[in-house]
């Protein structure tokens, strides 16, 4: 029987950036917009605010675009400091390159293994998936699904005993499957 787990964002993620105002290097996406428009040209940022001394600085995510070319409906959201345009927006390689952030996922997501019951079984068949592009370990995942020591997930997989099509080892952002054999 196969069984699915989901990994689900929780809260947005840190921004990892320098701050030019402390030695802060994490700011925290406050989910409010600034536009600005001359003319006919419309830029617009996501504001963060650093975690250490509150100093706010702005994300670029449009940059002297002509108005026309610009969606109406990502303009309304614009307007409206959607929240969900800004886990969109902070998800986007684009974005983030532009911007020359990273993001910090640490405490902003968490494990739906569908239950509170652990399995038992001899051998387990298990589906992960993302519902967002979040960077996890995938032994950190099958530890906590399967209340075990990282150390105890490291040496199962070292003798053959957690089988996957992917590499376990590093981190993953997409979705995999697995198998546990006890």
């Amino acid at each position: 029987m196969l069984e699915n787990w989901v990994v689900i964002p929780t809260c947005l993620p840190l921004v990892l950036r320098r701050c030019h105002a402390c030695a802060s290097e994490r700011f925290r996406a406050s989910g409010k917009f600034r536009v600005n428009a001359n003319h006919k040209l419309i830029d617009a940022w996501l504001l963060a605010l650093c975690t250490g001394c509150g100093d706010t600085v702005k994300l670029t995510v449009l940059e002297r675009m002509n108005v026309r070319s610009v969606r109406p409906e990502l303009l309304d959201r614009l307007h409206d400091n959607d929240r969900g345009l800004t886990a969109e927006l902070l998800q986007d390689p684009v974005v983030r390159r532009r911007n020359r952030i990273a993001l910090d996922w640490g405490n902003a997501w968490r494990l739906d293994t569908g239950g509170p019951d652990r399995p038992d079984r001899e051998v387990i068949d298990v589906s992960v998936r993302f519902a967002a592009p979040i960077p996890v370990r995938p032994v950190r995942l099958i530890a906590e699904g399967c209340a075990l020591s990282r150390a105890e997930v490291e040496r199962l997989i070292a003798e053959g005993n957690v089988v996957s099509a992917v590499r376990l080892s590093g981190k993953l952002t997409g979705d995999f499957t697995f198998t546990l054999k006890r």
